[in-house]
Parts: structure tokens; C-alpha cells; sequence
């Protein structure tokens, strides 16, 4: 088992979705230790760091650099979540997404393991390309065929720590269809809990996508929803176990759209309705109309916590951060004060 105690812990993108919400949960836990990397740009992900404890912020560039001329700098550095990249699937500057999410996650693996370092880095969901059954991560990477350059740039760093050893000394997460709060900052790649949030306030009616294909009605096509909170539990079960390799981080169920955003109606007291609209043609090839994380690996690390019902994460979502403009703060009310484990 690796201690959390032992020293400072690294979290790069500490301010996008998952990165805050996993600072929240360490802080909850009693961890400030921390030192937040990123990148901050014109959204205001500053806000999520507003509520969090922590030792130092770094500009990602800056602690690259910086580590690679001092390897201690910021001390006896003892756990690394690298859970910063451009996550954006619609990225079309493959040179960009090969330096930020490929070349940065080899130097950032190799500084961490050879400091003696946890590491544990965000793989994707997406590497799994087009496939709809049998999402294990124990499949071969090499028959995985990822469908934009986002997620090859993931699977490229798959491969590289499997071909190197340096899977046998880390752990990559494979992050489903992750929603929550902390995410307002991330534009078109918002979840649709949040689009739906805003659709429902703005015109009262939720449109989703027509089904075309005959064994799947209209919004009965399906995703495997992971809560930012289940997923953050999760990552840090990841980081204690001491497993390796590649784990899934998903629910392990495949919920329906309608599944997904009746909840939101109810929460927000609002009647249903909701429309079927046209699919756009270029899209139609490629959309997956099933994704199920197999989470057996995980399991099978000791992880034995229930997954939050989606109905119950969406209310949560929607009534605790949406509707009043919240961000996760450690010290919110009902907080359960958790022991540092």
C-alpha cells in the first residue's frame, strides 16, 4: 500500500474537473500538502482553486522545466496524479496534442519514477476507439484503433510506458463519461448534465439525438456516467493500492440519455420535455450507441465502494453546484471530515 503521508503530492491540472475535485477530496481527507500544476487561460478554472488548500501553484511549463534542472526542488515529492492534458476530442493540432499530452507525460513519468515517485496518470475512455463491447482494460493495446487525435494521443503514452516497463511502476486511469461540478471552464466538452442544465432553464426542453440504428429507441442509446466524486475516490484508491497497469474508472453500468436527464427535471422542478432531433451525417459513422467500463480490475485491487446511482449523482449535481453556482469547497456544509488513510 503507498501512504499518502509520506510526503508532497503533485496534481497537475489540480484546476480543470477531475484535478479539483480530487485536491476537494485530499483536503477532506486532511491533505494540503499539495502543489497544483496548470495552465491558466482565459475561463475562469481559477475559481475552482479559490475554496482548496494548498502549498504552491506552478505553470506547468514552468514545473517541467524546473524539475528537470533540480529533481528535488520541491521536495521529497511522493505522489504524482498527472491528470492535466487537453482533453478536447475536436483538437485538430496533432503537434500540440503530441507535446502536451504525449512528450510532457514521458518526461513528467520518468522524473516521478526516478525520484521514487506513486505515479498515476489519466489515460481515456476515448483510446478504446469505436468499440461498444468488452471495454476491458486488460484487452491488447496495440488492437485498440482510437478515432481522433485527442485519444491517440493518450494511447500513444499507453504504449510507450507498456513497451518501456514503466506500466509495471505506475497506474493509468481510463476515465468514462465523467460529469460534475468544476467543469463550466471546459466549453463543448462539458458534460451533458450541464448542457441540459442550461437548455431546460433557457427554453424548458432538452433536445438529444435522434437513434439510427433499429435495436436502440430515440435517447435509449447508452454511456457509462462516472460522478466526479465516484471518480476521485476512485483515483485515489488508485494511487494507495499500489496497483498497475491500466484500470477502467467507470461506473460498470450503462445508463440510457434518458436515463441521464429526466433526473435533471425533477431536480430542477421543471415538467419534462424533451425532443429528437437530427443527428448530424458526419457524425452518424462513428457515434458509439453503447460504452460500458469492465471494472473488474479495479475491483479486484480492493476498490469495494458503491457507485453513487446516476439518478442520485445528477440530483446532487444539479441541486448542490448548478442551481447555485457552486464550486466544490472542502468546508461546504455536511462535508463528512474524513482521517488522512
Amino acid at each position: 500500500m503507498h501512504d499518502l503521508k509520506s510526503g508532497p503530492i503533485v496534481v497537475t491540472g489540480g484546476a480543470g474537473l477531475i484535478g479539483s475535485a480530487l485536491i476537494w477530496s485530499l483536503n477532506r481527507r486532511g491533505f494540503d500538502d499539495i502543489i497544483v500544476v496548470d495552465a491558466m487561460d482565459s475561463s475562469e478554472k481559477w475559481k475552482h482553486l479559490v475554496p482548496l488548500r494548498f502549498k504552491e501553484y506552478v505553470d506547468c511549463e514552468d514545473f517541467i522545466e524546473v524539475v528537470g534542472e533540480h529533481r528535488n526542488y520541491f521536495g521529497e515529492v511522493q505522489t504524482v496524479f498527472h491528470l492535466g492534458a487537453c482533453s478536447a476530442t475536436t483538437e485538430t493540432d496533432a503537434d500540440y496534442l503530441m507535446r502536451n499530452n504525449y512528450e510532457y507525460t514521458k518526461h513528467l513519468a520518468h522524473w516521478a519514477i526516478d525520484l521514487g515517485a506513486r505515479f498515476v496518470y489519466a489515460s481515456s475512455a476515448a483510446t478504446y476507439g469505436a468499440l461498444e463491447d468488452g471495454l476491458s482494460d486488460e484487452l491488447e493495446l496495440r488492437s485498440l484503433r482510437p478515432l481522433n487525435m485527442y485519444a491517440y494521443s493518450k494511447h500513444l503514452f499507453d504504449l510507450y510506458a507498456e513497451r518501456t516497463g514503466l506500466a509495471k511502476r505506475c497506474v493509468g486511469l481510463k476515465y468514462f463519461n465523467v460529469f460534475g461540478p468544476n467543469e463550466d471552464h471546459k466549453g463543448d466538452m462539458r458534460s451533458i448534465v450541464v448542457k441540459a442544465f442550461e437548455q431546460i432553464r433557457a427554453t424548458g426542453e432538452v433536445k438529444l439525438f435522434k437513434s439510427y440504428r433499429t435495436e436502440y429507441r430515440d435517447g435509449e442509446q447508452r454511456r457509462d456516467f462516472i460522478y466526479v466524486k465516484d471518480a476521485v475516490e476512485m483515483t485515489i484508491h488508485a494511487a494507495q493500492s499500489g496497483a498497475n497497469g491500466l484500470l477502467n474508472v467507470g461506473s460498470g453500468h450503462a445508463h440510457t440519455w434518458l436515463d441521464l436527464v429526466r433526473p435533471i427535471f425533477r431536480a430542477m422542478n421543471v415538467p419534462e420535455r424533451i425532443a429528437f432531433v437530427e443527428m448530424p451525417e458526419s457524425l452518424r459513422p462513428k457515434y458509439q450507441y453503447c460504452t460500458q467500463a469492465r471494472i473488474e480490475r479495479l475491483r479486484a485491487s480492493g476498490y469495494d465502494a458503491a457507485v453513487t446511482p446516476l439518478a442520485e449523482a445528477v440530483s446532487d449535481y444539479v441541486v448542490n453546484y448548478l442551481i447555485p453556482g457552486r464550486v466544490l469547497d472542502p468546508s461546504e456544509h455536511g462535508a463528512p471530515a474524513l482521517s488522512p488513510s
